[in-house]
């Protein structure tokens, strides 16, 4: 019994005392807070959401199970978001895993959406028994980063080639939206007062409208989200194929971004409530169709991006609010961008997975365990499917096995470094 309370104490990191009241919070808001909470629901409704409409549309989901899904990873996540925000002053912005739902893409060819939507649940209760365990930091580093993203490099990989495509099918519509992008990027003035990706949406628009392009998506025209409760199917060959790649995209590409945004803002991340948290989350958004939860890294980082440091909680707690907003009238939004031309939502996921991929290649090839990551990205870019398992799983398992092999120094560094 002695020392139970401790090792609990361990389990969950303990929020600060007192626990924030009204008049706390009242003075803590301010104008810094709104505007970095807007600017980064701002980011989260247009690139992601697209990458979400995206593969959806492509493994050939309906309106309402798309609305679905964004209702969920708004809603409910905004929930959380304002909790965790809440509970621990810190502002800890959770949303959905973009490099999870692109492997749902090539997953959605072979596996039925009740399939899918089981692999959901059982990476987090996964996730959950994980933190449980207390041993999260130990396994993300398990496996070395450079292979993982080498695998993350891989499955973003046809964004980056949908943006070229996209912009030669229909050039009037994608080139205007990246040369803004360019423009938005390369001048710090201009670009500091409107983000690259909100500029290159807005001309977008503007494209379509006065080229007469835009077509309303058939069907259902109301404004408010009706989830859909989705009846999970517990299959082997998606639980093989999805729960371990959506679980590393959550605890080591997601949150590890995540963490180290807020920690380079000086922030503490309690690291065990975050993956409790994740786990659990990731079941309740899946009854509705949505991806795992994670803690975001961009949106967070534009969190932090300005304003007192003890006061960046608001800008969080902010950004929730707004979520649960745009989810509730998820309906509007994807039947607009739906009805938007196939290269708008090819250009917007396509910038918005950019930089995302140059990291991805940064991490992968710069450092120990490049060989590994090589097979890994080539293994998943081949979209291979072995026993009906995907080829982000066998990139895995294609390039620890190569580093174990043929980087054994490598190997052995990570390993004793972690």
């Amino acid at each position: 019994m002695v020392d139970e309370q401790p090792r609990r104490a361990r389990l969950i990191e303990r929020p600060p005392r007192p626990l924030a009241g009204g008049r706390q919070l009242v003075a803590d808001f301010g104008a810094t807070s709104v505007t970095n909470g807007f600017i980064a629901i701002i980011f989260s409704v247009t690139g992601p959401v697209a990458v979400i409409l995206a593969v959806g549309t492509e493994g050939g989901l309906g309106n309402a199970e798309l609305t679905s899904w964004v209702f969920g990873v708004f809603v409910l996540n905004g929930i959380l978001t304002i909790l965790a925000c809440w509970l621990y002053r810190l502002p800890m912005a959770f949303f959905w895993t973009i490099p999870g739902t692109v492997l749902v893409g090539p997953a959605l060819s072979h596996l039925t959406w009740p399939e899918v939507v089981g692999a959901f649940m059982a990476t987090g209760v996964f996730m959950f028994a994980l933190g449980l365990t207390g041993w999260v930091g130990r396994l993300m580093s398990a496996i070395p980063l450079s292979i993982v993203m080498g695998m993350v490099a891989g499955v973003f990989l046809r964004f980056g080639t949908g943006l070229v495509t996209s912009v030669q099918a229909d050039v009037w519509i994608a080139a205007p939206m990246v040369v803004t992008w360019v423009l938005l990027s390369a001048l710090r003035g201009p670009g500091r007062w409107m983000p690259p990706i909100i500029g290159a949406l807005l001309v977008g628009v503007v494209m379509v409208v006065v080229l007469g392009r835009f077509q309303p998506a058939p069907g259902d025209q109301s404004y408010l989200a009706q989830p859909a409760l989705v009846v999970p199917q517990f299959s082997i060959q998606a639980m093989v194929e999805l729960v371990v790649p959506l679980a590393i995209t959550v605890l080591v590409v997601q949150n590890g971004q995540g963490l180290a945004v807020l920690k380079t803002a000086g922030h503490t991340v309690p690291v065990n409530f975050v993956t409790l948290a994740c786990g659990a989350w990731s079941v309740l958004v899946a009854t509705v169709g949505g991806v795992c939860t994670c803690l975001t890294g961009p949106t967070n980082a534009l969190l932090v991006a300005s304003g007192e440091r003890t006061r960046q909680y608001t800008a969080g707690i902010v950004n929730g609010l707004l979520a649960i907003g745009f989810g509730l009238f998820a309906p509007l939004f994807t039947r607009a961008m739906l009805g938007m031309p196939p290269a708008f939502i090819g250009v917007l996921a396509g910038l918005a997975m950019l930089r995302v991929l140059q990291v991805a290649f940064v991490t992968a090839f710069g450092g120990r365990c490049s060989l590994g990551a090589l097979v890994t990205f080539i293994v998943t870019v081949s979209d291979v499917t072995i026993a009906n398992i995907g080829a982000a799983f066998w990139g895995l398992v294609a390039g620890i096995a190569t580093s174990l092999i043929l980087e054994r120094g490598d190997f052995r560094i990570h390993r004793d470094a972690s």
